[in-house]
């Protein structure tokens, strides 16, 4: 995928565009993107417009394969001193930009490669948000935690617990609820 600009140095000018596009040799996806497929995913659309945004919350848990329920927009953890995010294909998360990235990793889904939160950061998610997630959703995702206790870096969700606010009730939960 490109972007206008990409395209200008590509193709020299506007001219040059209108006439790859009018040649089938490049494709307009949507505002500020284009192709050389004439189809591209949501999903490789928005990680090509949001570079620096990390999938959270219910994307990252479907795609960590910790939850069946396929979220009906992405969950995007973006620097909330950053551009707003005005997407109707996206929920912002808005976070601190020194926890931004505490936990990102690259993982390949199906032909897209993502950034997205690793097993133990999103563990820290799952506490944090313990109150705005539906009841069978979170013991959902929290009896899948139970089941792969034994493949989790116990130390890193310790390392991830103290970086956050309120560091104290998710160790109690951790401990109480999940090991």
């Amino acid at each position: 995928m490109f972007n206008y600009n990409q395209c200008i140095e590509r193709y020299k000018n506007d001219y040059g565009i209108k006439k790859a596009l009018r040649n089938k040799e490049l494709y307009f996806i949507e505002k500020g993107v284009y192709s050389f497929k004439k189809f591209e995913s949501d999903l490789d659309i928005l990680t090509f417009k949001y570079p620096k945004a990390v999938l959270t919350s219910k994307s990252a848990f479907y795609y960590h394969g910790l939850s069946d329920v396929i979220p009906d927009l992405y969950y995007l953890a973006v620097d909330r001193d950053g551009s707003k995010i005005r997407d109707s294909r996206v929920k912002p998360i808005y976070e601190k930009k020194q926890l931004l990235n505490v936990g990102v990793i690259e993982m390949s889904y199906g032909s897209s490669l993502l950034s997205v939160y690793d097993k133990e950061r999103l563990l820290i998610e799952l506490i944090r948000n313990k109150g705005k997630l539906p009841y069978d959703y979170y013991k959902e995702i929290l009896g899948r935690y139970r089941e792969i206790t034994s493949e989790l870096d116990v130390e890193r969700i310790e390392k991830y617990a103290l970086s956050f606010p309120k560091s104290n009730r998710i160790f109690n939960v951790l401990y109480t609820e999940v090991f």
